[in-house]
């Protein structure tokens, strides 16, 4: 009898930073913008899960290009007398080394270094990405896996959904502000997506309940699953404790991150007990 192998693996990359140009942006929707960028630096990049983030390094105002740290034995170093480039996590959507391109989704929300740049991004632009450092591999083999998020998780989930063979179950549960928030999600996988809807509400509190309303009317498919949920802290440390806590998840199968806090600027960890 074949069995699967269903362990996780984590996956170091060299550490590197690479000055890239924005080629195209599109909007996926009127809160999230898609950039491209290109560049001779992209040509070993690696990206070997959707669970993977990059550093975004933006250009300090009046910069054209921002200052990118060196590595040094120490870790990053910046260069002296220079600003220091703000600089936040993203997704690496989709890389396509036959192009040379790699796709990162802002969410357009008005404020902070990130969505003000992403908000007058123009071919041309100049982008510092670091990394990734490493990938945690979730394999595609069990029976279902489970996504939830809110917007900051769509380029993640958009592209497991895209990456998942035939024949696996996902279901997948989204808190968005409102309908114009939700986006196609093509895939091979038999796929369930519920998308509750935030109506201007303040995106962290709310969405932890709107999450956990619609998770306990889900019922979960027969055999082995994987959940993988990532947003604002509170909300994804509510949804953990209620599937780890109430529906029995054990902790090994289930991946929790908050990709943002209310109230704070820049955080990104994994929430684990």
């Amino acid at each position: 009898m074949h069995t699967r192998d269903l362990t996780v693996q984590r996956v170091r990359h060299p550490l590197k930073m690479r000055l890239l140009q924005v080629v195209r942006t599109q909007a996926v929707s009127p809160q999230l913008l898609r950039v491209t960028l290109a560049g001779d630096d992209l040509k070993d990049f690696v990206s070997a899960s959707f669970d993977d983030h990059v550093k975004v390094f933006f250009p300090a105002p009046g910069q054209d290009k921002p200052a990118l740290p060196e590595l040094g034995p120490n870790g990053p170093v910046f260069p002296e007398g220079v600003p220091k480039p703000a600089a936040r996590d993203y997704t690496p959507r989709r890389y396509d080394p036959a192009a040379g391109e790699l796709d990162i989704e802002f969410v357009l929300h008005g404020d902070g270094p990130a969505s003000t740049w992403a908000a007058q991004a123009a071919p041309g632009q100049h982008l510092g990405v670091g990394g990734p450092r490493g990938s945690f591999v979730i394999p595609d083999g069990f029976d279902w896996h489970l996504l939830v998020g809110d917007e900051t998780a769509l380029p993640a989930i958009g592209r497991r959904l895209e990456e998942l063979p035939a024949g696996v179950s996902a279901l997948v549960v989204l808190a968005v502000d409102n309908a114009a928030a939700e986006i196609p999600l093509p895939s091979h996988a038999e796929v369930q997506v519920r998308w509750q809807h935030r109506d201007g509400a303040p995106a962290g509190t709310s969405a932890g309940a709107l999450l956990e309303q619609a998770l306990r009317e889900l019922t979960l498919p027969r055999g082995e699953g994987y959940v993988w949920a990532a947003g604002e802290a509170a909300a994804m440390r509510a949804v953990r404790q209620y599937l780890v806590g109430e529906r029995g998840i054990e902790k090994g199968r289930i991946r929790a991150a908050s990709y943002w806090k209310a109230g704070a600027a820049a955080v990104h960890e994994t929430l684990e007990d």
